[in-house]
């Protein structure tokens, strides 16, 4: 595995808990956890992250080896981390902060793997379905040099009806799916179809003796209305 460098500074003392001054000053604050060790509070230049974060696709279940430094070390110290979590701002999208886990290439760990799909899905293109995916990413637990960068599955065979399932999949050796196997990855729907009503509606329904009983309600009032204007008969005129 070829090793993927990234250079980080030690926060001084006096940087620590003040990340907008950082930032303000073109940096980036991060930390690094380790399993029982003690947290690391470093920066890294802003534009190094940023064109490091576009050569490796975000940087996400990469194995990256931090080199950091500071003042009172005359040679940077090498560390085997992931990314944790990184921060961004919900309007702009600026990088925050950055969290690392620190990790031995050689012990087992647990991450989360995207999956993609590849070629045209015959139930979609020929038979007018719907392809809709259920999972977008799996647990594996793997080395860290065996980490994949995504799963790949094959839909182009696709037809409406069909499935794909987690125990479909292709691992590479060394990785170890935590998931259930039984759960669905793809699957090709019938095409949608939008029920229009008739011109006329089901006999019985409110749509259809809904106009009838107007129209009779209109024809009694209009009667009504005729009654009241005609003369009284003779006789009644003559009592």
């Amino acid at each position: 595995m070829e090793a993927i460098y990234l250079d980080a500074e030690i926060r001084e003392e006096k940087e620590i808990g003040k990340s907008k001054i950082l930032r303000r000053a073109n940096f980036v604050p991060c930390v690094v956890y380790g399993e029982k060790k003690k947290t690391i509070s470093l920066k890294i230049e802003r534009g190094r992250l940023i064109k490091f974060m576009h050569a490796h696709h975000g940087g996400e279940n990469m194995v990256i080896t931090l080199k950091v430094s500071g003042a009172d070390k005359k040679k940077a110290d090498e560390k085997a981390v992931i990314i944790k979590e990184i921060q961004v701002h919900p309007v702009n999208d600026e990088i925050l902060h950055v969290d690392f886990n620190e990790i031995s290439l050689t012990k087992r760990i647990e991450v989360k793997v995207p999956i993609a799909g590849s070629g045209e899905c015959f139930g979609v293109k020929q038979e007018g379905g719907t392809l809709e995916q259920i999972l977008w990413e799996i647990e594996v637990e793997c080395l860290p040099t065996q980490i994949p960068e995504k799963l790949t599955v094959d839909i182009s065979n696709l037809k409406i009806g069909d499935t794909i399932h987690v125990k479909d999949l292709v691992i590479p050796e060394g990785v170890n799916i935590k998931h259930d196997a039984e759960a669905i990855v793809f699957s090709v729907a019938q095409p949608f179809k939008e029920e229009v009503a008739g011109e006329e509606a089901i006999e019985g329904a409110p749509g259809a003796i809904e106009p009838e009983v107007i129209k009779k309600e209109k024809k009694v009032a209009e009667e009504g209305e005729a009654q009241e204007g005609k003369p009284e008969t003779k006789e009644k005129a003559k009592s």
